[in-house]
């Protein structure tokens, strides 16, 4: 039997429980069963590959959409994309929201992590994996231009490698039309303002949105305090706003 997490964000109740059988996050009344793999290395440098592991950052994405994401943005029948998925979370959370199609991307060795978790949970038919190198010219989908852009995006805790930002504001241009929204949630540290202000740089417009996390109690069993090294960016792509936000 796992040891249950608990906390209360914006009125609702959601769980986390880690047991021999993988992980379980509940919410909205749904239980979503989350396995993370635990021996992925870099085939080069032999670095273990943590991102398959379900970390906090993914949690309050997962639950900020959940409770507070979903009373300014409509998921039925929308396209989402989640970008360094990891294990997925955030993704699947917008299956559950009623996004028609979602679209888990991630380096290759992280692939068959996803695959297990959509299988895991029966979301086959509207959520799938695919490959995604930032800064590549490949895209998520298959088809013509309208296939490889989304409604939202998604993304948790990718403000880490000063190198990647360009990479990133690259693919984030390429998967996103008129009316794109793109949320990102981080651990705020010393160099968070510093990435952001490179995406700024590429013309995208960064706004912190409010959180009531930890607002009553204890959440993803992290102390109070901590949870405020935790926040959630909506990023505006530059076909939409001219004038750029920077964080500093």
């Amino acid at each position: 039997m796992g040891v249950p997490r608990t906390g209360l964000l914006a009125g609702t109740r959601f769980s986390v429980c880690s047991g021999r059988n993988g992980t379980e996050y509940t919410t909205l009344d749904t239980t979503l069963l989350i396995h993370e793999l635990d021996h992925v290395c870099d085939s080069v440098t032999g670095r273990a590959l943590t991102d398959s592991w379900l970390w906090d950052y993914a949690l309050v994405l997962s639950e900020w959409i959940a409770t507070q994401g979903r009373l300014i943005f409509d998921f039925k029948d929308k396209t989402v994309l989640e970008l360094g998925a990891g294990a997925g979370l955030p993704g699947l959370t917008a299956a559950l929201l009623g996004a028609c199609r979602v679209v888990l991307t991630d380096i290759e060795p992280l692939l068959p992590g996803l695959i297990n978790n959509v299988e895991a949970n029966g979301l086959g038919d509207r959520v799938e994996v695919r490959q995604l190198v930032w800064g590549s010219d490949e895209s998520p989908g298959q088809g013509g231009e309208s296939d490889h852009e989304f409604d939202l995006v998604l993304m948790s805790d990718v403000f880490f490698d000063p190198e990647e930002m360009a990479a990133l504001a690259k693919t984030l241009k390429k998967v996103c039309r008129k009316g794109t929204v793109v949320w990102a949630a981080s651990e705020v540290r010393p160099w968070t303002g510093e990435y952001l202000n490179v995406l700024a740089s590429e013309g995208f417009g960064v706004v912190e949105l409010p959180s009531q996390l930890g607002s009553s109690g204890t959440s993803y069993s992290l102390e109070e305090d901590s949870l405020d090294m935790f926040a959630v960016y909506h990023l505006i792509p530059p076909k939409e706003d001219s004038h750029v936000a920077a964080i500093c």
